[in-house]
């Protein structure tokens, strides 16, 4: 029930189910699919830290927790006072960083939209704010030189880019794409470094090139595109996520 946040990992698509506050994982080739946590207040963006537990991002309490050995939740980080509204989708480094988005208002009671931050966690839970000005900063993914992060503001209608720093800090951004009339949600990255993005609000995902260049488009018809990514054996398969019906998220 509305899957978020894909990510390939060990031959698997793992997801956030947030309309069941839980995280699964489904097998491509048989399309099974397993309850890996419950997350009693939410799940949307998911990572790992190097040594291989999960990370989770809970969207409606702004936190974002970890999932242990053992199989327990422990809190990671409390976004809380840096997150203006609900947290939503997270990319997270090599070395264990993850950068978190954020609504910036209240979505659902109607406050008038307003920019926001993304903020970056370190892997031993230490939060800040690394970039500032983003409207509804959303789906994330970083180069495969590990050299830039892109970053999807949904209600900007663009996908801008930051170079990464030695720290994990940011340079200021700049637009890698104007999508005019696209709404870009969750995004994946190519070997060419072209940006598979989900237009929610337009019901396809678009293959953007830097500058603005559409090379690609997937229509869903009659659903919403929520959220992409690449794996497979040689991560040249690309998985679609997509939803019919969003409402039930706002009652949560």
């Amino acid at each position: 029930s509305f899957l978020e946040g894909p990510r390939w990992r060990d031959g698997q698509l793992w997801c956030s189910d947030m309309g069941h506050d839980r995280v699964v994982r489904i097998d491509p080739a048989t399309g099974r699919s397993e309850t890996v946590c419950d997350v009693p207040d939410g799940a949307s963006g998911l990572g790992w830290l190097p040594d291989g537990r999960l990370l989770v991002v809970v969207p409606r309490t702004r936190r974002l927790v970890r999932r242990e050995r053992d199989g327990t939740l422990a809190l990671h980080a409390d976004l809380a006072s840096l997150a203006p509204g609900w947290c939503n989708d997270m990319v997270v480094d090599d070395a264990g960083r993850a950068y978190v988005g954020n609504f910036g208002f209240d979505l659902f009671s109607g406050e008038a939209m307003k920019p926001t931050c993304l903020i970056g966690v370190e892997p031993d839970g230490r939060a800040r704010v690394v970039a500032e000005g983003l409207v509804f900063p959303n789906g994330a993914a970083i180069t495969e030189d590990r050299r830039r992060l892109v970053v999807a503001e949904t209600w900007a209608h663009r996908l801008t880019a930051f170079d990464v720093k030695p720290d994990g800090g940011l340079s200021p951004g700049r637009v890698f794409a104007d999508l005019v009339d696209g709404d870009p949600d969750g995004i994946a990255i190519d070997a060419e470094d072209a940006v598979w993005t989900a237009c929610f609000g337009q019901n396809q995902f678009r293959r953007v090139h830097e500058g603005g260049r559409v090379s690609a488009i997937v229509e869903v018809p009659d659903e919403h595109a929520v959220a992409c990514a690449l794996g497979g054996e040689d991560r040249r398969t690309l998985f679609l996520l997509c939803a019919k019906d969003v409402d039930k998220l706002a009652k949560g």
